[in-house]
């Protein structure tokens, strides 16, 4: 399996991590609802899908604008590509256009926008590893990949924890990158994956729990 590859600038240095210490928290890409610019973020937010309701050209460009990178971020988190990222975004925005109508204001346009990326990039995943699952066992078996064993020479936080994220479930993951790296509220990540908020509380303590189990140094046999 390969590594999520996470675009963000990395701040943070994981030395050991005890069962009692909370995870680093990865900085995120963007907050749109924080401070004094929420109600702006909420105005912003009606008029583009008042805009895109009515078909308007400059409301896409608008959402593009001050989502696309946030988007091509998190599709790059969940594909591991930066092309597959692109496929992911494109086609998210093709599906908006197309069930524009099915928008109810039940979430923000955001989030709603969101929960189609995220489907879509589940959809490629789950495609893309159907595709390459054989040869992918084949290359593995045949002939160890380099940068493994560099990485297992010389273990690094980010790709030490890149690794233990590609390693999460898929639900896990999505509501790990929502959270963590996008800063989206357990309301809206709620919303997005069609859970609760508690499910989605209780989804991160879960992959929290595990992403320190898998990055806590083994113990030596006298310990």
């Amino acid at each position: 399996m390969g590594t999520v590859g996470l675009t963000l600038p990395w701040k943070h240095r994981i030395s050991t991590v005890r069962q009692d210490e909370e995870l680093p928290r990865v900085e995120p890409s963007g907050r749109e609802w924080q401070g004094s610019g929420a109600a702006n973020a909420v105005a912003d937010d009606a008029a583009m899908a008042a805009g895109c309701l009515a078909g308007e050209l400059h409301a896409y460009e608008r959402l593009y604008k001050v989502q696309g990178a946030r988007m091509r971020n998190l599709a790059r988190n969940l594909l591991g590509t930066q092309s597959d990222a692109e496929d992911a975004v494109q086609e998210t925005f093709l599906k908006v256009q197309r069930s524009i109508a099915s928008f109810r204001g039940q979430s923000s346009f955001v989030t709603w926008t969101f929960r189609i990326l995220v489907n879509t990039c589940h959809d490629l995943r789950r495609s893309r590893t159907r595709r390459k699952e054989h040869s992918q066992e084949e290359a593995e078996d045949a002939m160890p990949r380099p940068e493994a064993r560099a990485a297992s020479a010389h273990p690094g936080l980010r790709m030490a924890l890149e690794r233990a994220i590609a390693e999460l479930t898929e639900h896990q993951r999505s509501v790990f990158l929502l959270y963590e790296v996008e800063g989206f509220r357990h309301a809206e990540i709620a919303a997005m994956l069609e859970i609760t908020e508690t499910a989605s509380k209780n989804t991160l303590f879960q992959a929290k729990k595990n992403l320190r189990v898998m990055l806590e140094p083994p113990r030596s046999a006298e310990a």
